[in-house]
């Protein structure tokens, strides 16, 4: 399948359209995990809707000292890859189609969700970010759009926007792709040497221990759950041998643990990686409530999202992953 590239909000315009229009935001530089992103859209679309894939690297959402300029641009391959995965056109608007006039004196304003982890390593990024994505929505039209969970404060901020600002589209979160190794598939993971590669493994390492934590944290409080604490109870238990793997399973369960076992065992490979030559240089670890982007406490039920961002060299880099906490009472 070949990608129609279009430059212009008019000539998008100008497409017949029938079916539903899958939109799938890019800053370009496009590798696996878009082409994800464009088959999911694909398939979201169906065979009478269309696909569109939208490149553009945005100014706003860079600050000071980030790498806007050297970030990658690869337009020719972007369109092939997105053809080949399914998409029906590439719109490539330039800056002054995007921003007619300059800079736009009325922004999205992401407010106090956007000020934390992100936010607060990079001011204004997310103002930058939401107004292009208000803008690209309003261009493209599309009835549903599609974005990848690594980036998941973003995803956050988006569906908040686009619930709190009454825009009509579906918005769709789609999972990280990973390679092999666990590395988190990212537009700047070209910009690693093969020794900053094997430091930046560290962020899903330290994400995975985190997640073996909560797994074996939520099977004691599930064998927890089924002990009643009665003597009766124990004494039928001791009778066919199972007292104390259940007297084992609650007092792990209800020692030191949850959220904050969950951070210590993902920090401690973030430490390890931090002695590591070249080394990596934490930015935030965080076990947060993805409504708010708050950290969670003991306590806590429902889906809550593992967060790190580390530099290694000149490169920084984000990731993330999904957890779910029980109702066991303690839930950790």
């Amino acid at each position: 399948m070949t990608a129609t590239l279009l430059r212009t909000a008019a000539d998008l315009h100008a497409r017949a359209r029938t079916g539903r229009r899958a939109v799938v935001m890019t800053m370009g530089a496009l590798h696996e995990g878009h082409a994800t992103l464009i088959r999911a859209a694909r398939k979201i679309a169906g065979p009478d809707g269309e696909v569109v894939v939208t490149v553009f690297v945005n100014p706003l959402q860079f600050g000071a000292g980030e790498d806007l300029d050297r970030y990658p641009r690869t337009l020719d391959a972007d369109v092939e890859l997105a053809g080949k995965s399914g998409a029906d056109a590439v719109f490539a608007p330039s800056v002054d189609e995007v921003y007619p006039g300059g800079e736009p004196q009325v922004r999205i304003s992401a407010g106090p969700m956007g000020e934390r982890l992100e936010g607060t390593s990079r001011p204004g990024h997310f103002d930058g970010m939401l107004t292009v994505v208000a803008k690209l929505l309003h261009l493209t039209r599309p009835d549903v759009a599609l974005y990848g969970q690594k980036d998941a404060q973003q995803l956050a901020l988006i569906r908040r926007m686009v619930r709190d600002l009454n825009f009509g589209v579906e918005i769709v979160g789609v999972p990280t792709v990973r390679e092999e190794d666990g590395l988190a598939l990212s537009s700047r993971n070209r910009y690693l040497s093969p020794a900053e590669r094997r430091t930046a493994l560290a962020l899903s390492q330290a994400l995975f221990a985190g997640r073996d934590r909560h797994a074996a944290q939520e099977a004691l409080h599930a064998r927890a759950h089924e002990v009643p604490a009665s003597r009766a109870r124990a004494e039928a238990l001791s009778a066919i041998g199972e007292s104390r793997a259940a007297a084992d399973a609650h007092a792990v369960a209800t020692t030191a643990g949850g959220p904050a076992a969950i951070r210590a065992a993902a920090r401690l490979v973030l430490d390890e990686a931090a002695r590591l030559d070249p080394p990596l240089r934490l930015d935030y670890l965080a076990l947060v409530d993805p409504s708010d982007f708050t950290e969670i406490g003991d306590g806590f039920t429902g889906e809550a999202v593992l967060a790190v961002a580390a530099r290694v060299g000149a490169t920084r880099l984000i990731d993330n992953i999904p957890l779910t906490f029980g109702t066991f009472g303690d839930a950790s």
